[in-house]
């Protein structure tokens, strides 16, 4: 059978009881043997046992110490499981162990798995602490115009009391505000220097240097984080509004320099070949400020050539001005005597050359001066040219009507001759212009009249008033109609007195008569035409007469050619020409009269 196992303390204190019990029989025996006194028995075995207290004594003061020592360490596990669970901002661990009512060990090492997962949590949480930390420094030394920020030389010092996820969460919002700053403050810096290298390429100057200069960052070629400081931007603004300003200086020039072109290129007429190598300066001047981006069109050098060119026709302009002047002078001349308006006056204009020939006169204002001279000419030309138009065809009609008359008083005119018939035809067409002169007239004077009303002038035509001339004429045909009719019946009368003439018997000659013969010896069909000597009928001679008697009284070239170059001539002239016409007409008459020889058979 096997022995009772009892346990290690019990077997322990037995065996120590059963040593000690043992070794001090042995020591009772040795005294005895040795004859020691009770005394120095009674000695050693005080020393002996104050010896074993002695060991019992440290013995228990060390398992005190380590008793305590365990129950720190439980607490001190217990203060930082507790501290981390506030630094990290957790409420509680599902893992977290309750207390028990177990050993000291074990409830330490109950609490050591959840300790060591929170140290690790609190590790990582560290971790992000300072990557998210060290970001908003980088950052905020960008910002503040560190671009060389070392990440390694600096050390992120950790709240390590505050590290819950709120906190964590506040530095990550800090991080994205940074970072879009960060964002704008680069899109800032991007726009400037694109703007920097359009305006530069404008101006045609360095944008690299002009960057560089700025700060050796911005230049992509560094190689090194863009410089984005407040500094930095404000430089970078300054730039642009510089370059802004170069801009607007320039254009203004280029502006001034392309008016100044374009008055010269009219003043001087200068050809297109010249004209061309500018019309890029030209052009600016109907080009919007923000519109004007092509690269190379603000350099000195173009502005420097339209200086030259100005300044080239400039120098040219003193000695065309003169010619140019003359020209439009010419210009003017020509409207007004094509329209027949009133031409400036010789005298005037000879002052006028005058002054330009002494320098004394600005031939700018002076050339201005004529193209409104010019225009206001045109637009008068061109609103009389409705009743201008009416007048050639009164002046031709006219001309028809002088050239009817002369055809009319041509006795031949029915003699069979080369080109007679084509005569014979111009003068019915002659005649059916002169049946329309009426008409035109009453049109003209309409027109004129409206025209005098709405521009509240006189309608002059070569100096001389239109409607004075229309009147003129108008009263001279109804003299030329008058007349007709006084000689139709001084025609009446003198047929009359012939016929008595030829009725009463002369001495001397036969009574016996030829009824139905005729001047020439022919005998006609019992028609009571009468003929003259040359056979030509009586009637139409005297018709003839009367033309030529209407004829005399107007001459068409003489009231149209001299009355529109020289003006209207004194009535004295007139009356002079009609009285010459009517002793004309009186001796025509008396010719027809005298040239009849002969009586003829009287009208049955």
């Amino acid at each position: 059978m096997g022995s009772i196992q009892t346990p290690i303390p019990v077997r322990s204190s037995g065996l120590l009881e059963n040593s000690c019990g043992y070794l001090l029989q042995e020591l009772q025996m040795i005294w005895d043997e040795v004859g020691e006194d009770e005394f120095e028995r009674e000695k050693v075995l005080l020393d002996i046992e104050q010896e074993c207290l002695g060991v019992y004594r440290k013995k228990v003061d060390y398992a005190n110490m380590a008793r305590s020592r365990l129950h720190q360490e439980l607490a001190e596990s217990e203060s930082e499981f507790t501290q981390l669970l506030l630094s990290l901002g957790e409420r509680s661990l599902p893992e977290r162990p309750e207390k028990k009512a177990g050993t000291l060990r074990q409830q330490i090492d109950s609490i050591t798995p959840a300790l060591s997962e929170m140290r690790q949590r609190k590790r990582e949480r560290m971790n992000q602490f300072q990557a998210v930390q060290g970001q908003i420094q980088k950052i905020k030394a960008e910002i503040s115009g560190l671009s060389e920020y070392d990440d390694s030389a600096s050390i992120m010092k950790v709240n390590e009391n505050d590290l819950s996820l709120k906190r964590l969460e506040e530095y990550q919002a800090e991080l994205k505000k940074l970072q879009n700053e960060k964002s704008t403050r680069l899109q800032k810096v991007e726009r400037y220097t694109n703007q920097i290298h359009d305006l530069a390429a404008l101006l045609g100057t360095d944008s690299s240097m002009t960057i560089t200069k700025i700060h050796p960052s911005l230049n992509e070629l560094c190689g090194i984080a863009k410089n984005i400081s407040d500094n930095i931007l404000a430089k970078l603004e300054d730039t642009v509004k510089s370059l802004e300003e170069e801009k607007q200086k320039r254009i203004e020039e280029l502006h001034h320099l392309g008016e100044a072109l374009l008055d010269m290129w009219k003043l001087i007429d200068t050809p297109e070949k010249e004209r061309q190598p500018f019309f890029h300066v030209v052009n600016l001047l109907v080009v919007p400020f923000e519109k004007i981006t092509k690269p190379g069109t603000l350099t000195t050098s173009i502005i420097q050539q339209a200086e030259t060119e100005v300044k080239r026709l400039d120098e040219l302009k003193a000695s065309k001005m003169k010619e140019l002047f003359h020209r439009k002078q010419f210009e003017l001349q020509e409207i007004c005597s094509r329209s027949h308006m009133e031409i400036p006056s010789p005298s005037e204009m000879e002052n006028i050359t005058h002054l330009v020939d002494s320098g004394t006169i600005d031939l700018v204002h002076l050339l201005k001066s004529m193209d409104e001279q010019i225009a206001k000419a045109q637009e008068e030309a061109s609103s009389r040219k409705a009743i201008m138009e009416r007048v050639d065809k009164w002046i031709l009609a006219r001309d028809e009507e002088r050239w009817l008359e002369e055809y009319n008083r041509d006795e031949n005119r029915y003699s069979v001759s080369r080109g007679a018939h084509k005569n014979l035809k111009r003068a019915e067409r002659a005649r059916v212009t002169v049946i329309k002169i009426p008409a035109l007239i009453d049109m003209l004077i309409s027109l004129t009249r409206e025209w005098e009303a709405e521009r509240n002038k006189v309608f002059l035509y070569d100096e001389a008033p239109l409607l004075a001339m229309l009147e003129e004429y108008i009263a001279l045909r109804q003299e030329k109609e008058e007349e007709k009719q006084r000689l139709r019946l001084e025609k009446k009368k003198v047929e009359n007195v012939h016929n008595n003439l030829s009725l009463s018997p002369r001495p001397g000659t036969s009574a016996r008569r030829i009824p139905n013969k005729n001047l020439n010896g022919s005998f006609s069909n019992g028609s009571p035409t009468k003929r003259n000597l040359n056979g030509s009928p009586l009637n139409r001679r005297l018709s003839l007469g009367a033309q030529q008697a209407g004829s005399n009284s107007f001459n068409p070239r003489s009231l149209g050619t001299s009355f529109m170059q020289e003006g209207i001539k004194p009535p004295r002239q007139q009356m002079y020409a009609q009285s010459e016409y009517v002793s004309h007409l009186r001796d025509e008459t008396a010719s027809v009269v005298s040239t009849f020889s002969g009586p003829l058979s009287p009208e049955i």
